[in-house]
């Protein structure tokens, strides 16, 4: 249970490291953008992660190369269609965090969107970015 439990919260790190990435590709991290990332550690409990802090309080930037092998870390060889689709709902949801979707965010998408071994699958692609919107539009509202 101990090593689950660890490899779970590794695999959290990656995935946060990703988001991190991610919030760097247009060169800045915007305020509503760290203030998700914030939220996301905090609620998955690595907020104190050591390798996490840097990104998290702006100590440190990320490179496109970094954020490109994070990626590839994190799928690893051979992943299955649904991490793709996981990993773009859960970028989607940060990309769409400030409101404003930069042209290196919207590349970043549309490059892992044509490494999945099911792009020829356009409608679920098409149904996660919907769903993206629609998270952005209700934040919209309610604020």
């Amino acid at each position: 249970m101990r090593t689950s439990l660890m490899s779970q919260s590794a695999n959290v790190v990656k995935l946060l490291k990703i988001l991190i990435g991610v919030a760097w590709l247009d060169g800045t991290v915007q305020q509503a953008e760290q203030v998700y990332l914030r939220k996301i550690a905090h609620n998955k409990g690595v907020e104190e992660d050591p390798e996490l802090r840097p990104w998290l309080y702006g100590l440190r930037s990320v490179t496109k190369e970094e954020c490109y092998a994070w990626v590839e870390d994190y799928l690893g060889k051979k992943p299955k269609s649904a991490a793709y689709q996981q990993l773009l709902e859960d970028l989607s949801g940060l990309i769409y965090s400030d409101g404003e979707v930069a042209q290196e965010e919207a590349k970043f998408l549309t490059q892992l969107q044509q490494l999945d071994p099911s792009n020829t699958d356009t409608p679920q692609f098409r149904e996660s970015v919907t769903q993206a919107v629609q998270k952005l539009y209700q934040r919209w509202i309610s604020n």
